[in-house]
């Protein structure tokens, strides 16, 4: 999963868009890549029929995220932030590797997710491993490695493991440090699970920088803990105006905050849900500062996710069909800036 290239291997130049793709404005939809049967094809569809560039953000930093991007930037020119972030585990947590036993390779976590592990679990495989002072037997390694690889526990001692830290979410998605800090422990994760993987959607945005070495006006849907805003931000790509869509105030509070401490000189505005943006909302915000450059967002997995073992019903279900509210208001941006709203 390299989609159309990745800043350490090939890196596809050019490809023909679709002419009802073409912007005004730039969109860029993300969500998982491994969805139920078909719902790509739907995605693609309604989104000019667009093929999703798919890629892991392992290739990126040191934990793996699959995601599908749908989108009408640019792919030539494209530039990874700098400095990298660590590409491995051990670069990432060094004070693990003092712990990490020979017998666990990996160098790569998974899927950083909205759950972490229990105290019974690691209190469990510390049991299981206290009764070997050698390597323990290869039955007892592949238990053990199930459950870290299942919940992305790591070395903090002699046979014991831990789930991440909140911190450390932080730092593997690319995000400040402290980025959430001052919301529940709980909050943090799920607001972190959900988000963007800074340095890849900043990859992608890239592009964007020379074009727009002015500002640029940002409608930012399922705008969760400000993903978008801080991947534009660290490529140096001024915010005049950014509309924001947020269900949970948690988050929303996140975004803000960051805004104000990074003295950020646009305007950011803030609404709670993207079911009650209408035209003519969209038409009094074009009125004021112009049309949108950008229409970015992902709407919930929710419904998509192989690990939503009871609810996976694709596009149809009760989250995952707010996808339609994304195509609805980038259509409606598209169809008023044709209009003149520029």
């Amino acid at each position: 999963m390299i989609g159309f290239g990745i800043p350490a291997g090939p890196c596809q130049s050019y490809r023909n868009l679709p002419k009802a793709a073409i912007g005004p404005p730039y969109f860029y939809y993300e969500n998982v890549a491994l969805t139920p049967k078909g719902v790509w094809d739907t995605i693609s569809r309604f989104l000019y029929d667009v093929p999703p560039e798919f890629v892991d953000s392992k290739y990126f930093g040191a934990a793996a995220r699959k995601r599908g991007y749908v989108h009408n930037l640019p792919i030539e020119n494209r530039f990874p932030l700098v400095p990298l972030p660590p590409q491995t585990i051990h670069e990432a947590l060094p004070l693990s590797t003092k712990w990490w036993p020979a017998w666990d390779t990996r160098a790569k976590l998974n899927c950083l997710v909205t759950c972490h592990s229990s105290a019974k679990l690691t209190e469990r495989i510390m049991k299981a491993l206290e009764g070997y002072d050698d390597i323990p037997p290869e039955r007892v390694q592949r238990g053990v490695m199930n459950e870290c690889r299942k919940w992305n526990l790591v070395w903090v001692g002699k046979n014991r493991v831990a789930p991440l830290e909140p911190d450390e979410f932080e730092m593997l998605l690319g995000f400040p440090k402290n980025h959430t800090r001052g919301i529940s422990r709980t909050d943090r994760y799920k607001s972190l699970g959900n988000a963007f993987q800074i340095d890849t959607v900043a990859y992608h945005f890239s592009v964007l920088r020379d074009m727009f070495p002015n500002g640029m006006n940002v409608l930012s849907l399922f705008s969760g803990i400000g993903g978008a805003e801080i991947a534009l931000h660290r490529l140096g790509i001024r915010m005049k105006n950014v509309v924001s869509l947020e269900i949970s105030e948690v988050n929303r509070n996140v975004a803000r905050c960051w805004w104000e401490q990074t003295n950020q000189s646009g305007n950011l505005i803030h609404l709670p849900d993207v079911q009650e943006l209408n035209a003519d909302r969209l038409e009094q915000f074009m009125s004021a500062f112009g049309g949108f450059d950008l229409v970015v967002g992902g709407s919930p997995c929710n419904n998509l996710t192989g690990s939503n073992r009871y609810h996976r019903d694709g596009l149809e279900g009760k989250e995952s069909s707010l996808f339609y509210h994304y195509f609805r208001i980038l259509d409606l941006v598209k169809c008023l800036m044709a209009e003149g709203y520029k």
